[in-house]
């Protein structure tokens, strides 16, 4: 057996070192009760192409950004709680082998791992954390979950009016299709909730219409007067993404897990590298 005191001061040292890793831009990730479970590179579909990322599996959030300096910096962090993550296993695509899909309330993106083996046990190991997490009952499971994203590449018109994309007539993505669209068909902004619960966001024409329809029939359903229920602004823009250049996977490490049969805080002692 692992003796506690020990393994509180390795798991401390573990995640202190993902903590520097991230710099100063990146957030505290030490919590009283929290632990790593494991971590590994994957490839994530981004706009444009899949790109390498790091990835964090905590007991109860999970963590990843953007590789940089060889892996040994990190940035762009992003921190996801497991009650909010809803995985569906997918076959292999021509573009990403070995992926599935990782839906969040925010943002859901594909995400692919070097091998079949691998892949399994990062489905396996995150359905297990995300159980045990619920069973706790600290939080309840998101039942809103954002669109994926359609890649840059799958068209080359506008899915809304077929206009061809050019480079002044840029792609855009609505918020709540995900499908691609020029400026002028998605000039319209909105409240997506679970996305952003004050930000207005970027949709087309269609969502903006059907989300207006909508706002002005619930009310009505519930009794209440017919005001709409959200403002309908455009003075916020949401800002388009910008991905950065990054390493190839080429190199990727296989992804280092705990070993269960120790005990239910065991760490399988990974060379865990510091910056």
């Amino acid at each position: 057996m692992v003796d506690q005191s020990t393994f509180s001061r390795e798991n401390r040292e573990r995640i202190q070192a993902v903590e520097n890793s991230f710099g100063p831009s990146g957030r505290s990730l030490y919590h009283p009760g929290r632990f790593l479970i494991g971590e590994g590179r994957l490839r994530k579909q981004s706009r444009r192409r899949p790109q390498p990322k790091i990835f964090y599996l905590f007991n109860d959030v999970m963590v990843y950004g953007s590789i940089i300096l060889n892996g040994r910096w990190h940035k762009k962090q992003k921190i996801i709680p497991l009650e909010d993550i809803q995985l569906e296993d997918l076959e292999d695509s021509a573009r990403m082998k070995n992926q599935w899909l990782i839906r969040t309330p925010r943002k859901s993106f594909y995400v692919a791992a070097a091998s079949y083996e691998e892949k399994q046990d990062w489905i396996k190991h995150i359905e297990d954390c995300r159980t045990r997490w619920l069973q706790g009952g600290v939080c309840r499971p998101s039942s809103d979950f954002a669109v994926t994203w359609i890649p840059d590449k799958a068209s080359a018109i506008c899915m809304r009016c077929c206009s061809r994309f050019t480079a002044t007539q840029r792609r855009h993505h609505c918020r709540n299709c995900g499908y691609l669209v020029c400026a002028s068909c998605s000039k319209q902004r909105t409240v997506i909730g679970h996305i952003h619960p004050t930000k207005q966001v970027r949709v087309c024409s269609k969502c903006h219409t059907t989300k207006e329809a909508e706002a002005k029939e619930i009310p009505r359903w519930r009794g209440d007067s017919t005001e709409s229920m959200c403002t309908d602004e455009d003075d916020v823009v949401a800002p388009t993404d910008v991905e950065d250049k990054e390493e190839s996977m080429e190199d990727q490490s296989p992804s280092r897990w705990l070993d269960s049969r120790i005990v239910t805080y065991g760490y399988l002692k990974p060379e865990h590298r510091r910056p």
